[in-house]
């Protein structure tokens, strides 16, 4: 019987398999997952799970009955030791499996800070998977300190939850402004904004020096200006990683990731790849999107090409974050962008258009799901928008999808 083997069961993995199923697929699957848990979800781990509003069982993307259901074979709590294409086997710990096709969707991995300044001491988490926020979450608690390093959407998400849990948040962020990396300075200016206004202390242009503990448990930080904070625990929110470790030992060619063509095949005719750890062509140059919608879509066009489809993947970047009553809503990619328009509703609502000159690229829209949808359906069908009508606060915005 025909055998395809999944490494990595997180999103990606999930939606691989299942749509394998929804396909018709009636060889044997198997899914490999590093975590003792069914595959679900992320993104509500830093933020509802974290305070306590959502019980593990609605963090699962599918019923554990769904597997076994759909005669897909479960490998969890395993780590592969190693892939060898040649001979088509993955190599476990008690067992070899062998496949006829592979994907790979095994996700990124969080950086951690060099146990040289402290990084291996107790109470320093990062926020990535179910054990990271089980072991963080007794600590997240009314009067604690913490800090928080790292002024992403990471780091940022966290601080939300920690001061809403009455937690004393200090943010340290070596560039400049938080965000830099991913949003225009309008966008940091908001959210620079709404933390403070919610008792966070940020501090821009200065990182982490050291930890420094006590009995083996973090007490204090040093910072790069030389001051202090006395800490509970830390949050290390400085970014992930592709997890391409077992692509790059298999000899699979990798850039910025497992890299993949437009049909989700890897360098090897037997070896697929999606997800936070692959790779593909955009619009002419090559990009690796960390988010669940591209998991999801990238893993399905995968799926079926697994099958013979021959479907070309085009991305539809999007991505969202959740911080106190305030819904940011992304859609498409501001590289390039050399102008920002800025809409501000009188519903304090807030959205803010980024362009390449006339051409409209991406937006970040707060608590405004109609400018979001609006600027969405523009960028994925290549159009743009007038300046004008999007800085006027008064103006429909949907004539816009006519025009």
């Amino acid at each position: 019987m025909t055998h395809f083997v999944v490494i990595g069961a997180g999103q990606a993995g999930a939606a691989l398999v299942a749509q394998l199923r929804k396909q018709g697929f009636d060889g044997e699957i198997s899914l490999i997952g590093s975590e003792p848990v069914v595959p679900y979800q992320r993104p509500p781990l830093s933020k509802a799970y974290l305070l306590g509003e959502m019980e593990l069982e609605r963090l699962y993307l599918r019923p554990e009955s769904f597997y076994a259901d759909s005669n897909i074979t479960l490998k969890l709590g395993q780590q592969v030791q190693a892939i060898d294409p040649a001979a088509k086997t993955v190599t476990l710990a008690d067992e070899v499996l062998h496949y006829d096709q592979l994907a790979l969707t095994t996700g990124s991995s969080p950086r951690r800070l060099p146990a040289a300044i402290g990084g291996d001491l107790n109470g320093v988490y990062v926020l990535r998977d179910l054990a990271d926020v089980d072991a963080m979450a007794p600590v997240v608690k009314d009067g604690a300190r913490t800090l928080i390093v790292g002024g992403g959407y990471i780091g940022l998400e966290a601080a939300a939850v920690c001061a809403k849990r009455g937690v004393s948040v200090t943010l340290v962020e070596m560039a400049d402004r938080i965000l830099q990396r991913v949003a225009a300075p309008e966008t940091s200016d908001y959210f620079r904004s709404l933390h403070t206004g919610h008792g966070v202390d940020i501090r821009e242009g200065i990182g982490l020096e050291r930890l420094e503990g006590e009995g083996g448990t973090v007490k204090r930080a040093v910072l790069s200006d030389g001051s202090t904070v006395e800490v509970d625990f830390v949050i290390v929110g400085v970014g992930i990683t592709p997890a391409s470790d077992l692509a790059e030992a298999a000899g699979l060619t990798l850039e910025n990731g497992i890299k993949v063509d437009e049909h989700g095949h890897t360098s090897d005719p037997s070896i697929w790849a999606a997800g936070d750890c692959a790779s593909f062509p955009y619009r002419g140059s090559r990009i690796r999107l960390e988010s669940v919608p591209n998991a999801i879509d990238q893993a399905e066009v995968a799926a079926r090409n697994m099958l013979g489809a021959g479907e070309t993947y085009v991305a539809k970047p999007w991505f969202w974050s959740d911080q106190y009553d305030v819904k940011l809503q992304i859609a498409g990619l501001n590289t390039g962008y050399d102008n920002v328009v800025t809409r501000a509703g009188q519903d304090g609502t807030m959205s803010f258009w980024y362009y390449t000159g006339d051409q409209l690229v991406a937006v970040d829209a707060m608590n405004d799901p109609r400018a979001y949808m609006v600027a969405k359906r523009l960028i994925e069908a290549g159009r743009t928008a007038d300046k004008t009508v999007v800085a006027d606060p008064e103006a429909d915005l949907k004539p816009l999808l006519r025009a």
